[in-house]
């Protein structure tokens, strides 16, 4: 068996099991590796005191990366399965490389992916067209007054035993901005279940953001341990959040989509319904609770194929029967 090269947000989830005191075949066996692979990553990256460290693990990989991996690798054959995953099958650089990996086939890192889609549209090309972002990021203001977020909490800090999605109560919140940038949608999505909700507000202000969110799980107040963010200053009533709920907020590294990839993945199962380039004041509230309802009721691979609906509120009974 070919060794498949562990991500950084693999490396992570290494660290969380360990921690947990989980055996190198169940962390083999929940990262779809083999255990030579993970025996191989522990022995590479032991720390002079024993231990393992994800961030410096990830470091030395790029490097390696950097000194080993050249455009050689970049064949034809390689450029035409990555062309035809993403104008057929709209695959994204990630699920490529994953797909590639899980099935040993030979292929480039992700950001050679990108690097080949960034070059294809400066020529004049249409590869891009095929992502679901575009290659679009999310713009700041490049002007006036600058908010910094008070008091943040890094997810340096958040539990590790969150990754592992073994507990229930952990959350990723985002929000989906309408065309022109007016309207917005609030998604919340609990790890353990994969359970969403929704709520249409007016804009990014973040006194408004709080008190919906709050309003929108009080109900579940005594099952919520963390919430977990992005940096935009929409989430800048943190606190008070914290305080209403009862819980932890931390906040995601700047740039690191995948530190909440089940939010940014439900995001993309609600695009479905409210495609990009939508005006939201066309979408009602009654419409946006529809479209929450058939989400949740969707029977979930990563859940064997149980309801996200289902599974949430077994958790929230079992919780209230405890207490």
């Amino acid at each position: 068996m070919k060794y498949k090269h562990l991500t950084e947000s693999q490396r992570y989830e290494i660290k969380a099991y360990l921690k947990c005191h989980k055996s190198q075949k169940f962390i083999a066996e929940q990262l779809g590796v083999s255990q030579s692979c993970i025996s191989r990553e522990l022995e590479r990256n032991k720390l002079k005191r024993g231990g393992y460290n994800p961030q410096r693990a990830q470091e030395v990989a790029n490097l390696r990366k950097e000194r080993f991996c050249n455009n050689r690798l970049f064949t034809k054959a390689v450029k035409d399965f990555i062309e035809q995953k993403l104008t057929q099958e709209q695959w994204s650089p990630e699920q490529i490389v994953g797909y590639c990996s899980k099935q040993e086939i030979e292929m480039v890192s992700v950001e050679r992916i990108y690097q080949h889609i960034r070059a294809d549209k400066k020529n004049g090309g249409k590869l891009y067209k095929q992502l679901r972002h575009q290659l679009k990021h999310r713009k700041r203001p490049v002007s006036g007054k600058y908010e910094v977020i008070k008091n943040k909490k890094s997810i340096e800090t958040r539990p590790e035993i969150v990754l592992t999605n073994q507990e229930f109560g952990h959350y990723e919140i985002d929000l989906i901005i309408g065309a022109e940038g007016k309207g917005a949608i609030l998604t919340v999505v609990e790890r353990k279940t994969k359970f969403l909700f929704m709520e249409k507000l007016k804009g990014k202000n973040a006194k408004e953001l709080a008190k919906s969110m709050v309003n929108m799980l009080l109900p579940y107040k005594n099952s919520i341990k963390t919430i977990t963010s992005d940096n935009g200053t929409e989430f800048a009533e943190h606190q008070y959040i914290s305080q209403k709920l009862a819980c932890d907020f931390y906040f995601a590294h700047p740039y690191s989509s995948w530190e909440r990839g089940l939010n940014e993945n439900t995001n993309g199962l609600i695009r479905q319904y409210i495609p990009k380039g939508t005006y939201f004041e066309k979408v009602s509230k009654e419409k946006i609770k529809e479209y929450q309802h058939k989400i949740n009721r969707r029977p979930r691979l990563t859940l064997n194929f149980e309801e996200p609906k289902n599974l949430f509120f077994k958790f929230v009974n079992q919780i209230a029967l405890a207490s």
